[in-house]
């Protein structure tokens, strides 16, 4: 063999390797996890007497974390909305600068007596009890809307008392009733376009009878 033969097959041998090494590099870079930068869905950064706050590792942040399917009992009825709102993280922030696992906007936190933010982030039981005292004044809000829709059927919708409780939480309690004075023709949403009726629907039929409509209801 001459020495430009071999020089050849070097050559040849040289471009093979190269090629494979750039082909597993090729794919293998298909499979690297990409950074995440725009995390703000998992906290508010307009607020700056909050501090950055992601969720709770602790299991004892987490005390309902393991009822997750209990049927239409009332746990099941908050397990489902946290779920939605915050995936059950009692210390997450939205965006919007909405608080903790059922997600609330600092109006409601005062309608119930609760102005120190940071103690209601870091307080699973405030929270739970946040939430069924915000129950307790919409209850009180819409007792007539109850009392005159409940069992009827308005834009498709068997309407329940879970299932306007619900919408209250999400969009308010006279939202619930403009969307019920308009006969369902009044198309209501949240700030990331969750709709008003999507929650009446889908909360429907829950027990929520063991609130109690209280105008005057709060954590005090």
């Amino acid at each position: 063999m001459t020495g430009g033969e071999e020089k050849q097959i070097m050559i040849k041998k040289w471009i093979f390797y190269t090629s494979i090494a750039l082909i597993v590099t090729f794919i293998t870079s298909g499979f690297r996890a990409i950074p995440n930068k725009n995390r703000s869905w998992f906290y508010n950064t307009k607020d700056e007497d909050l501090p950055l706050l992601f969720p709770s590792q602790q299991a004892s942040d987490y005390p309902a974390s393991t009822v997750l399917f209990t049927g239409k009992s009332f746990t099941g009825f908050k397990e489902a909305i946290a779920f939605k709102e915050s995936q059950g993280q009692y210390k997450l922030i939205n965006t919007l600068g909405y608080m903790g696992k059922y997600q609330f906007g600092t109006d409601a936190l005062r309608a119930i007596g609760i102005n120190n933010k940071s103690n209601f982030l870091n307080s699973p039981q405030l929270q739970e009890k946040a939430f069924e005292t915000l129950l307790s004044k919409n209850k009180w809000e819409l007792r007539s809307e109850i009392e005159k829709y409940e069992g009827k059927i308005v834009a498709g919708i068997i309407i329940t008392e879970s299932g306007l409780l619900a919408a209250a939480h999400l969009g308010g309690a006279g939202s619930v009733k403009k969307f019920l004075k308009s006969n369902g023709k009044r198309f209501i949403t949240d700030g990331y376009g969750t709709s008003l009726r999507s929650y009446i629907k889908r909360y429907s039929g829950y027990d929520t009878t063991h609130i109690v409509a209280n105008d005057n209801a709060s954590v005090n």
